[in-house]
């Protein structure tokens, strides 16, 4: 059996270094709206569990649960695109830097 012959597909795309840093700042801030629409998630299924007279500690206690776990990621989220942000900032001031020297 041989193997199968793969075509050199090698696409050229070159972006300018403006065009990218705005492309880094944009896809941190699609992440953050991502993040936002799950808090937002978060608080309403709290909102739903008060919402019933009827549920016991014991629901409130995993519904309690759930929603710190989840928290806990978003924040892990956050804390990498706060790092991904401080590069794509240090990107953008070596290259002010460079320019001046």
């Amino acid at each position: 059996m041989s193997m199968p012959n793969v075509p050199n597909i090698t696409p050229i795309i070159t972006l300018e270094r403006e065009k990218v840093i705005n492309l880094l700042l944009t896809s941190i801030a699609l992440e953050e709206i991502g993040l936002s629409h799950l808090l937002n998630a978060e608080a309403e299924k709290i909102q739903s569990v008060l919402k019933h007279k009827d549920f016991c500690l014991g629901d409130a206690l995993l519904v309690n649960e759930s929603v710190e776990r989840m928290l806990r990621n978003i924040i892990k989220n956050q804390m990498l695109l706060q790092f991904k942000l401080e590069d794509v900032i240090r990107l953008d001031h070596k290259h002010d830097h460079h320019f001046e020297e």
